[in-house]
Protein backbone atom coordinates (compact mmCIF):
# COMPACT_ATOMS: atom_id res chain seq x y z
CA UNK A 1 0.00 0.00 0.00
CA UNK A 2 2.95 2.17 0.64
CA UNK A 3 4.63 1.38 -2.65
CA UNK A 4 1.06 2.48 -4.16
CA UNK A 5 0.74 5.62 -2.34
CA UNK A 6 4.21 6.46 -3.34
CA UNK A 7 3.64 5.87 -6.95
CA UNK A 8 0.06 8.10 -7.35
CA UNK A 9 -1.97 6.59 -9.95
CA UNK A 10 0.94 4.56 -12.07
CA UNK A 11 0.18 0.68 -11.56
CA UNK A 12 3.12 -0.96 -10.46
CA UNK A 13 3.24 -5.30 -10.97
CA UNK A 14 3.67 -7.81 -8.34
CA UNK A 15 7.03 -8.83 -9.22
CA UNK A 16 8.24 -4.73 -8.81
CA UNK A 17 6.72 -4.85 -5.79
CA UNK A 18 7.94 -8.12 -4.82
CA UNK A 19 11.59 -7.24 -5.77
CA UNK A 20 11.66 -3.68 -4.02
CA UNK A 21 9.94 -4.54 -0.95
CA UNK A 22 11.89 -7.99 -0.66
CA UNK A 23 8.68 -9.67 -0.72
CA UNK A 24 7.79 -13.53 -2.23
CA UNK A 25 5.98 -12.68 -5.23
CA UNK A 26 3.32 -15.49 -4.09
CA UNK A 27 2.72 -14.52 -0.82
CA UNK A 28 2.49 -10.32 -2.33
CA UNK A 29 -0.03 -12.39 -5.03
CA UNK A 30 -2.40 -13.33 -2.03
CA UNK A 31 -2.48 -10.14 0.14
CA UNK A 32 -3.35 -8.28 -3.39
CA UNK A 33 -5.75 -10.00 -3.87
CA UNK A 34 -7.26 -9.54 -0.35
CA UNK A 35 -6.84 -5.85 -0.71
CA UNK A 36 -8.66 -5.97 -4.30
CA UNK A 37 -11.49 -7.91 -2.82
CA UNK A 38 -12.20 -5.25 0.19
CA UNK A 39 -11.72 -2.07 -2.44
CA UNK A 40 -8.67 -0.64 -1.35
CA UNK A 41 -7.04 -1.07 -4.68
CA UNK A 42 -7.44 -2.48 -8.12
CA UNK A 43 -5.45 -3.34 -10.92
CA UNK A 44 -5.17 -3.11 -14.33
CA UNK A 45 -4.45 -5.89 -16.86
CA UNK A 46 -2.15 -6.01 -20.00
CA UNK A 47 0.61 -3.84 -20.99
CA UNK A 48 1.44 -1.39 -18.49
CA UNK A 49 -0.62 -2.72 -16.25
CA UNK A 50 -0.15 -3.64 -12.89
CA UNK A 51 -2.63 -2.63 -9.26
CA UNK A 52 -2.52 1.13 -7.95
CA UNK A 53 -4.82 2.51 -5.05
CA UNK A 54 -8.58 2.02 -5.80
CA UNK A 55 -9.07 5.65 -3.49
CA UNK A 56 -7.19 8.40 -2.88
CA UNK A 57 -4.36 7.69 -0.43
CA UNK A 58 -6.14 10.37 2.02
CA UNK A 59 -9.61 8.49 2.14
CA UNK A 60 -7.23 4.99 3.12
CA UNK A 61 -6.50 4.53 6.91
CA UNK A 62 -4.18 2.43 8.43
CA UNK A 63 -6.77 0.91 10.23
CA UNK A 64 -8.81 -0.07 6.57
CA UNK A 65 -5.79 -2.04 5.69
CA UNK A 66 -4.99 -3.57 8.98
CA UNK A 67 -8.80 -4.89 9.23
CA UNK A 68 -8.50 -6.13 6.01
CA UNK A 69 -4.89 -8.35 6.57
CA UNK A 70 -4.52 -8.68 10.20
CA UNK A 71 -7.29 -7.93 12.38
CA UNK A 72 -6.15 -6.55 16.12
CA UNK A 73 -7.83 -8.49 18.41
CA UNK A 74 -6.86 -9.80 21.64
CA UNK A 75 -5.84 -13.67 22.58
CA UNK A 76 -9.03 -15.79 23.21
CA UNK A 77 -10.43 -15.81 27.08
CA UNK A 78 -10.19 -20.17 27.13
CA UNK A 79 -10.37 -19.94 30.56
CA UNK A 80 -13.50 -18.04 31.24
CA UNK A 81 -15.02 -17.99 34.22
CA UNK A 82 -11.78 -19.62 36.34
CA UNK A 83 -9.86 -18.25 39.06
CA UNK A 84 -6.98 -17.43 36.67
CA UNK A 85 -9.45 -15.38 34.36
CA UNK A 86 -10.82 -13.13 37.17
CA UNK A 87 -7.06 -12.67 38.35
CA UNK A 88 -6.36 -11.57 34.88
CA UNK A 89 -9.57 -9.47 34.54
CA UNK A 90 -7.32 -5.96 34.81
CA UNK A 91 -4.77 -6.99 32.58
CA UNK A 92 -7.95 -7.53 29.95
CA UNK A 93 -8.65 -4.62 30.51
CA UNK A 94 -5.44 -3.05 29.78
CA UNK A 95 -5.47 -5.20 26.76
CA UNK A 96 -8.47 -3.64 26.02
CA UNK A 97 -8.06 0.13 26.11
CA UNK A 98 -4.56 0.04 24.28
CA UNK A 99 -5.98 -2.25 21.22
CA UNK A 100 -8.68 0.75 21.14
CA UNK A 101 -5.83 3.67 21.28
CA UNK A 102 -4.22 1.67 18.75
CA UNK A 103 -7.10 1.26 16.42
CA UNK A 104 -8.50 5.14 17.22
CA UNK A 105 -4.36 5.98 16.42
CA UNK A 106 -4.92 3.63 13.06
CA UNK A 107 -8.09 4.63 11.99
CA UNK A 108 -7.06 8.81 12.57
CA UNK A 109 -3.95 7.74 10.51
CA UNK A 110 -4.32 7.98 6.00
CA UNK A 111 -1.39 6.70 3.92
CA UNK A 112 -1.53 10.15 2.77
CA UNK A 113 -0.31 11.65 6.37
CA UNK A 114 2.42 8.92 6.71
CA UNK A 115 3.83 10.22 3.33
CA UNK A 116 2.82 13.80 4.20
CA UNK A 117 4.41 13.28 7.63
CA UNK A 118 7.98 11.96 6.23
CA UNK A 119 8.20 14.53 3.57
CA UNK A 120 9.01 11.76 1.26
CA UNK A 121 12.17 12.17 1.87
CA UNK A 122 12.93 8.90 3.21
CA UNK A 123 11.09 5.85 1.73
CA UNK A 124 8.39 4.20 3.66
CA UNK A 125 8.55 1.01 2.68
CA UNK A 126 12.39 -0.12 2.77
CA UNK A 127 13.89 -2.71 0.60
CA UNK A 128 16.04 -3.90 3.66
CA UNK A 129 14.77 -5.18 6.80
CA UNK A 130 14.64 -2.28 10.04
CA UNK A 131 15.62 -4.69 13.04
CA UNK A 132 17.88 -7.24 12.61
CA UNK A 133 18.22 -9.95 14.92
CA UNK A 134 20.98 -12.11 15.77
CA UNK A 135 21.67 -14.79 17.73
CA UNK A 136 25.11 -15.46 18.80
CA UNK A 137 26.31 -19.13 18.64
CA UNK A 138 27.36 -19.04 22.56
CA UNK A 139 23.89 -18.12 23.31
CA UNK A 140 22.37 -21.09 21.52
CA UNK A 141 24.42 -23.43 22.79
CA UNK A 142 23.46 -21.97 26.59
CA UNK A 143 19.85 -22.94 25.11
CA UNK A 144 20.55 -26.05 23.76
Amino acid sequence: MVMLTEVKDQPLTVQVMAERGQIPAPYLSKLLQILTRAGLISSQRGTGGGYFLARSSAEISLADIVKVIEPLQLPPKQLAGSVVARSLYLIDQKLDQALSQVELAFEKTSLEDLWKENDGTIPLCSPSPLVVLEISANKRQQSS
